[in-house]
């Protein structure tokens, strides 16, 4: 089981396999990657419990999901978890390809977990809400 850096333990997380697929598609051949952010991606993609898409719990991160979070200095924020091309922080679009975003990565409503930040500090955030669109068949 993969250790957090104060807590021992990372939380379980979960992942669509179609999700799981292509982010591990993207961390492999990613022109220019982070190896850092990249390689943090693979291993949380490991790690995952990785289920079918109609499976997917509605509280838990994937991409495209609304999330609302706390940071350990009691700052709240809401962003949507995207693709690189669609990040745009103007529109609290993350990319997945940040280590804030594979933090959040396969999260539930209620857990937390630490992460390192491009600036080298190990930063805590907890999960408050998830809000997850169904697509339209």
């Amino acid at each position: 089981m993969e250790t957090d850096l104060y807590t021992g333990v990372k939380p379980p997380i979960i992942v669509r396999q179609t999700d799981h697929s292509r982010l591990t598609s993207l961390a492999l051949a990613a022109p220019g990657r982070d190896l850092d952010v990249a390689d943090e991606l693979l291993a949380e993609l490991e790690r995952a419990s990785v289920v079918i898409d109609d499976s997917f719990p509605p509280e838990v991160v994937g991409l495209g999901s609304t999330v609302s979070y706390e940071t350990e200095r009691g700052q709240a924020r809401t962003v949507t978890l995207c693709y690189p091309g669609r990040a745009d922080i103007e529109r609290s679009m993350v990319s997945v390809m940040t280590p804030v975003g594979v933090a959040l990565l396969g999260l539930s409503s209620g857990q937390s977990i630490n992460w390192s930040g491009r600036d080298g500090h190990v930063h805590r955030l907890t999960v408050t809400s998830v809000k997850n669109i169904k697509p339209s068949r």
